[in-house]
């Protein structure tokens, strides 16, 4: 609007720059409330006055077309703003609900599992309410505590359905399996009957044992291993294998593999909302370079926190998909 008068003034009455006032409320409800357009309104109207008397428009059906546009584009304006808040508030309210149901459908993880301490990291993504399918579970089972971390293909409601019935058979079998590839079967035929080949879910088994680790991998992004010396190392399989759901259609599944884990070492398990974040300028989230330094922290919880916000800060705003991630760490018994 002070753009207006200015070139009005300047250019004079040849030009008929008045009408361009009502830019001013039109613009004011993009990023405005109810109030601030009106405002902005108020303010052309009053700015229109004084310009047509200098231009000597006053009495004339110019003046009188513009003030009438003003006044219509500020109330629709209004009403549009109105309307842009009541949208907002229920999209708050559903992705509040989403959320909800997500924590609901998945069980919290405890936090210490013998000489184990664990943590944990989710965050939902704010793209609309399309809730994701992150999923992690932790249990006890013959030969020491089982995990699972992973993530359903596709978003919402059905995502998160299929991650809750991948928990509740991870449970089962993780206490009545007596290895881990066994886990891993009975998981692959409860998804071949509940998916029927149509969705798939990548996921990372794993098993702590005294001074070790085995691992499963169906198709996941590799955990960290940052051993107590400051060292990182991405634990990847020797031969990459099929997510759960696909399995059937490769000759075999997946070979189970493992490393040293001892005291003081950790392992961060996460999902590809982790490791495919980019920043504005497209650039992924440096995931490794990031954790040692931000994972120093005494107590594991404190240290996944500090990680969480860095990715947020990467990213510059909201994580455009689910994120999980979960930190294990060996103390001394």
């Amino acid at each position: 609007m002070a753009t207006v008068v200015v070139l009005d003034l300047l250019a004079g009455p040849s030009l008929g720059l008045l009408p361009l006032l009502t830019l001013g409320p039109a613009l004011a409800a993009v990023t405005g409330g109810v109030r601030h357009t009106a405002l902005a309104g108020l303010v052309a109207l009053v700015l229109s006055v004084p310009l047509a008397y200098h231009d000597e428009l006053l009495g004339r059906p110019q003046i009188t077309i513009t003030l009438v546009a003003i006044v219509g584009v500020t109330t629709a304006a209004m009403l549009a703003c109105r309307l842009r808040a009541e949208g907002e508030r229920k999209l708050a309210d559903v992705r509040l609900v989403a959320e909800t149901v997500q924590r609901v459908l998945l069980p919290p993880v405890p936090r210490r599992a013998g000489d184990l301490r664990i943590a944990l990291s989710y965050t939902s993504a704010a793209v609309e309410a399309r809730i994701g399918g992150d999923l992690y579970d932790i249990a006890r089972g013959p030969g020491g505590v089982r995990l699972i971390v992973g993530d359903v293909q596709g978003k919402g409601l059905d995502a998160v359905e299929t991650a809750a019935s991948v928990v509740g058979a991870f449970r089962e079998a993780a206490y009545d399996e007596p290895a881990l590839a066994d886990v891993g079967r009975r998981l692959e035929d409860h998804l071949a009957r509940r998916l029927g080949g149509e969705k798939f879910v990548t996921a990372v088994l794993a098993e702590v044992r005294e001074g070790e680790i085995s691992l499963l991998n169906y198709g996941h992004p590799p955990p960290l291993l940052l051993t107590c010396d400051g060292r990182v190392h991405r634990l990847e399989p020797r031969e990459e294998a099929p997510p759960l759901g696909l399995v059937a259609l490769a000759p075999t599944g997946p070979e189970p593999y493992g490393c040293a884990f001892r005291e003081g070492d950790q392992i961060l398990f996460y999902t590809d909302g982790v490791c495919e974040a980019r920043d504005r300028g497209g650039s992924f989230y440096p995931l490794e370079d990031r954790a040692p330094r931000l994972l120093r922290a005494g107590d594991p919880q404190d240290a996944l926190d500090l990680l969480e916000r860095d990715l947020v800060l990467h990213v510059g705003g909201p994580v455009p998909d689910d994120a999980a991630m979960l930190l294990v760490r060996r103390e001394r018994p």
